[in-house]
């Protein structure tokens, strides 16, 4: 049976974001859809993941586990944010491969209920190898969603143009013709 619609605001960013984005604000209050075995079912079939990982409460822990290793190196102290991320990759290990298409990496876990938060936790050491300066948080201040900015000159400050970026314009119009 697939896993019930993603109710989030914000999909389709790297693993490592997107589990962040797990979390996000709706009227004043924080959402979170890792709060039970269903949310993780819908986080898991949204990033491809269903097909290799069962929806249970070893997978939710570790996964859990993850997004607050991510949560620390991003948004708190990267000393301790770099511990627990590497807490979360010592479950697990890239080995090498030869295929038909050249050479390859296959991740190993010896428990594979770590699989997704140490898909996750590789994820975000790609992305600061590939272009740290463009990992995000959104710029409004009611905001706590995460981004990677595409964007070719990489100015985004917004996680949607349409929600955080309208509702900044908005308040800066309103603080102007109030003032005026």
């Amino acid at each position: 049976m697939p896993a019930a619609r993603d109710p989030r605001p914000l999909t389709g960013e790297p693993l490592a974001l997107d589990l962040l984005n797990t979390r996000w604000m709706r009227e004043g209050e924080v959402q979170d859809l890792l709060a039970d075995l269903d949310g993780l079912a819908v986080w898991l079939d949204t990033n491809g993941l269903s097909g290799g990982y069962a929806p249970d409460a070893k997978v939710l822990r570790h996964t859990l586990q993850a997004r607050d290793a991510l949560q620390a190196a991003m948004d708190g102290s990267l000393e301790e944010g770099a511990r627990l991320v590497d807490a979360v990759l010592a479950h697990g290990r890239i080995r090498a491969t030869l295929t038909t298409e050249g050479p390859g990496e296959l991740p190993e876990f010896p428990d594979p209920s770590w699989g997704p938060a140490w898909l996750a936790a590789r994820n975000y050491l790609e992305l600061l190898a590939t272009a740290p300066d463009r990992i995000r948080s959104c710029a409004h201040e009611a905001c706590i969603l995460h981004f990677f900015d595409t964007s070719r000159n990489g100015t985004r400050r917004w996680c949607s143009m349409a929600a955080c970026g309208n509702r900044a314009k908005a308040s800066r119009h309103y603080a102007r013709t109030k003032g005026a």
